[in-house]
């Protein structure tokens, strides 16, 4: 900051030297000069530089290009596409914000070295998001797990023992007031101009809009983010039916917050509906409830009725922001969160098709190769993916949203391991559904062994996101026990495969063991079970080195927004 404030200083001497003739003194001139010289070399010596042993690092990205076919858009719907970019990018800057203290285009300009800043900007600060969140810039702190939601100096007993009285609150953060004390910010209130900003693109784009419910939405999404009251905006959300075109905005997700996993940060999607597909998807929404009934777990843990109103649907991305876009992208959707409006219409899973493609094609299929035995590589294909990828984000639906013993939410008595498990189970019971789906004959395509060896594949997809990340640590707990019940051997040259039988038997009983969790609400047994069971071996270690060394792609990257799309 010092070396910032010098060069505004020499900056200012040097414009008043060639305004005013008192400054005409060349020793002067030379002393402002020299003063400027000296601030730019502070600069330097200041600047961040990449930490030792990053270099590969910089590479584990894959930029794909985010594009759709738009032509079947009438013009109103594309200057509406344009307005939804404008208002995601809004929420980019917040979710960077809730990530990082620093300013986004002080930081990013600071950083010499483009590989790097592409590296910081994919990572939304100095931490490395698919590798456990480690440093990777001088001059850079551990990050929080609290991100910015709540003060740095801040301890958990501190926080647990104030009177803040929302302190489970999705929308709001924790600070300071003048005295000390902890106190807690709206979101409306703390980012109220850039929300403000937001809002009124959102209301400027429902006039564009060809579908009357879609233009609802995006009015209420508006005020939802003026009032910090979501719900009202959820119910819209899931009775939109026929639209097109769709986008999902605002503080969503609690990933971010690792410290409690209460706070919900920003983020964005722009969608364009794949009608096609989205047909062939429809039939299975029907089967929830019975699914439930079925689960492999005693009656209490199942006793609530998932909404049947719920739909699946496949999507082109056009554009991604904040959260969506750090780190690890997402490439299925399973939305609105809200506890209640998921038992009264249940959710919307929402399949992100250009962007599974991409990471079958550049990760999936390379990752097969290397570490699947031959005989069983055929059995790693794009349906498989797609479908426990869709049926992961079904399975969200079914289990149990509150606790059985008074807790309250799952979400809120299994704290900042609420997501992690949320996700295994969603994984889990995916296969479960498929399985029963394929004995059914709901399913046609494929074989069970197809499903459980691109299932294998994309554990070691996901491992490779990190211990930051709610679906890597559920990947390594799923590893670790799928191991222990002999559900894949692995061979001499390091080669895995599947044994179809004790996989399923595997999948049962760790499916019994989640839903029992989160319905006893037992912090204490799932604490246990990510400390034991989320860790990765030296063999899996050395296994995920391998990929690393054929230079396989850890995630992607996107090149997206108007000009791309031609907007």
């Amino acid at each position: 900051m010092k070396a910032l404030k010098l060069t505004k200083i020499a900056a200012v001497v040097l414009l008043a030297c060639t305004t005013l003739t008192a400054c005409n003194n060349t020793d002067e001139q030379s002393s402002a000069q020299n003063s400027a010289k000296k601030a730019q070399s502070d600069i330097k010596t200041t600047q961040p530089e990449l930490l030792q042993g990053f270099e590969s690092r910089l590479n584990i990205y894959k930029e794909v290009t985010l594009t759709a076919d738009l032509s079947h858009l009438s013009v109103n719907q594309k200057k509406m596409l344009a307005l939804l970019i404008d208002a995601s990018k809004i929420m980019d800057d917040l979710f960077w914000q809730q990530a990082y203290s620093q300013d986004k285009k002080s930081f990013l300009a600071s950083i010499k070295d483009e590989n790097v800043r592409n590296f910081a900007e994919a990572n939304y600060g100095p931490w490395d998001r698919l590798d456990g969140d480690k440093v990777f810039l001088s001059q850079a702190t551990t990050k929080a797990h609290g991100a910015e939601f709540y003060p740095a100096d801040m301890t958990k007993a501190e926080f647990e023992q104030s009177e803040l009285t929302d302190k489970m609150g999705l929308y709001s953060v924790v600070r300071r007031d003048d005295e000390g004390k902890l106190t807690s910010v709206s979101y409306s209130e703390i980012y109220h101009d850039k929300m403000n900003r937001a809002a009124a693109i959102l209301d400027e784009a429902a006039k564009f809009a060809d579908d009357k419910e879609f233009s609802n939405y995006l009015t209420m999404r508006a005020q939802a983010l003026r009032t910090d009251e979501y719900q009202a905006s959820d119910f819209a959300w899931m009775d939109m039916k026929n639209n097109p075109i769709d986008v999902v905005i605002g503080p969503i997700e609690n990933y971010e917050d690792q410290l409690y996993g209460y706070r919900a940060a920003f983020e964005s999607y722009v969608l364009i509906k794949d009608l096609a597909w989205s047909e062939k998807l429809a039939k299975y929404a029907q089967f929830l409830p019975e699914l439930q009934k079925g689960l492999p777990v005693p009656k209490k843990y199942k006793a609530e009725v998932p909404g049947s109103d719920a739909d699946l649907n496949a999507y082109d991305v056009i554009y991604y922001a904040g959260h969506s876009n750090a780190g690890s992208k997402t490439i299925a959707i399973n939305l609105p969160n809200d506890e209640e409006v998921q038992l009264k219409k249940g959710t919307r899973r929402l399949q992100l098709k250009n962007a599974m493609r991409a990471k079958f094609d550049a990760i999936m299929l390379p990752i097969a190769d290397t570490l699947i035995v031959p005989e069983q590589r055929k059995n790693v294909t794009f349906t498989g993916f797609f479908a426990n990828t869709m049926f992961h984000e079904v399975a969200h639906g079914l289990g149990i949203k509150n606790t059985l013993n008074g807790q309250g939410p799952v979400r809120q008595a299994l704290k900042e391991h609420a997501s992690a498990l949320e996700e295994g189970k969603a994984d889990i019971l995916g296969l479960y559904m498929i399985r029963q789906l394929l004995d059914k004959g709901a399913i046609t395509d494929g074989t069970l062994e197809d499903y459980y060896t691109t299932f294998m594949a994309g554990i070691f997809r996901s491992i490779r996101f990190g211990a930051s990340s709610a679906h890597g640590k559920a990947n390594m707990v799923r590893f670790n026990y799928f191991q222990e019940n002999g559900a894949f051997t692995r061979n001499e040259q390091g080669l895995y495969s599947i044994n179809v039988d004790k996989m399923t038997a595997a999948i049962d009983s760790l499916s019994q063991l989640i839903l029992t969790l989160q319905g006893n609400g037992d912090y204490k047994g799932v604490d246990s079970l990510v400390k034991e069971s989320g860790v990765i071996g030296e063999t899996l270690a050395a296994d995920l080195a391998r990929l690393e060394a054929a230079s396989i792609p850890v995630d992607i990257v996107f090149k997206q927004g108007k000009k791309v799309l031609g907007l």
